[in-house]
């Protein structure tokens, strides 16, 4: 099976020169954070949770896989040493957590890899091991519906009890707080290893998944980070894709990132007409779909100048890249052209979904 993984994504792209401090600080600061935060190997009676060796196991095949070869690590050790005054050989295999971890923090030899091979293979293991997380979240806030129906119609109050005793709407708010307390927990994650970027000098950042490239700190607070937040949601799984996909291609010199970030834009426009009740099945292209958002029997939930902004848009900017240009020559945008668009279209997402 393919993994999307960041190295193979920035292949094109050189990033780091060298291996210092900062890079093997934040390598053991982000193991600590998935070892011990996110997933405790050992439980309380100090045995492997066999149900997290199978996750770590599963993380380091994938990563195995995609770099090309069988272990990141030694699994297997063996070693002479002495019994009873006779020679013995002691052997068996590491926990996975270990193998791991002496991989990502194996010190660095410019004889034998290239620093920048060498930093974005080690990032992407965080990548997979914090979208692992993500997506266990995720499932988790799918089911918790119907396990909140369950949990109610185990009584026709939602008791449970505690101590022996029944107690009213507590399995119900038990289960909500979980989740709450789960989702929470798991933001803090995401804000830490965001944080270690920034001390480690790494200009990435963690989102939905994949860690990004992000050239200005102060977009990155003010629009990427909001926007990323917004569509973390399923209901808007596509606009996160494309978006994702524009930024992946503009930082690696790919073509039509501008495309793709229409295509998130477009997306969020007609998901909103769906949520709505807005959608006919008739529409022929965005435009419709602008009319729907415009429209005062809707509630005018854009105003006319707002439409034609987006409208101009895609006139302009997404039609010019979403068809050939036969003999004409390529479109090709700046890159000032292009970080444009890409905040053109993040600022519209997120100012629709905050309509809602």
């Amino acid at each position: 099976m393919l993994t999307d993984l960041f190295f193979r994504r920035y292949d094109s792209r050189p990033m780091f020169n060298s291996f210092g401090q900062r890079e093997s600080a934040l390598f053991v600061q982000a193991y600590r954070i998935i070892n011990e935060q996110i997933w405790k190997y050992y439980g309380y009676n100090k045995k492997v949770d066999e149900s997290v060796k199978k996750i770590w196991t599963d993380i380091h095949d994938r990563i195995s896989m995609e770099i090309g070869v069988k272990e990141l690590s030694p699994i297997y050790y063996s070693y002479k040493t002495e019994w009873m005054g006779k020679p013995f050989n002691n052997s068996g295999w590491h926990e996975m957590n270990y193998v791991v971890e002496q991989w990502l923090n194996l010190q660095f030899d410019p004889g034998r890899m290239d620093a920048d091979v060498f930093v974005k293979r080690r990032l992407s293991f965080i990548e997979l091991a914090f979208r692992t997380r993500e997506n266990q979240v995720e499932a988790e806030n799918a089911s918790l519906p119907k396990a909140l129906q369950q949990a109610a119609f185990g009584d026709p109050n939602g008791r449970i009890r505690v101590a022996g005793i029944r107690v009213p709407g507590l399995g119900v708010d038990v289960l909500k707080q979980r989740n709450l307390l789960m989702n929470t927990y798991f933001r803090t994650n995401i804000d830490e290893l965001n944080e270690r970027f920034k001390q480690a000098d790494m200009k990435l950042h963690y989102h939905n998944g994949y860690i990004q490239v992000t050239q200005d700190e102060q977009i990155q607070n003010q629009i990427e980070q909001p926007f990323w937040l917004l569509v973390k949601d399923v209901t808007w799984k596509n606009v996160s894709i494309d978006m994702a996909e524009a930024i992946d291609r503009r930082d690696t010199g790919g073509r039509d990132p501008s495309f793709y970030a229409a295509k998130a834009l477009e997306s969020t426009i007609k998901i909103i007409c769906d949520i709505k009740e807005w959608s006919t099945g008739d529409e022929k292209g965005v435009s419709d779909y602008l009319n729907h958002l415009e429209s005062k029997a809707n509630g005018a939930l854009i105003q006319g100048w707002e439409r034609q902004s987006m409208q101009r848009f895609y006139s302009d900017v997404r039609n010019d890249l979403g068809h050939g240009p036969g003999s004409k020559s390529m479109p090709n945008f700046s890159p000032q052209q292009i970080n444009h668009t890409i905040e053109f279209c993040m600022s519209w997402v997120k100012s629709l979904i905050n309509r809602l």
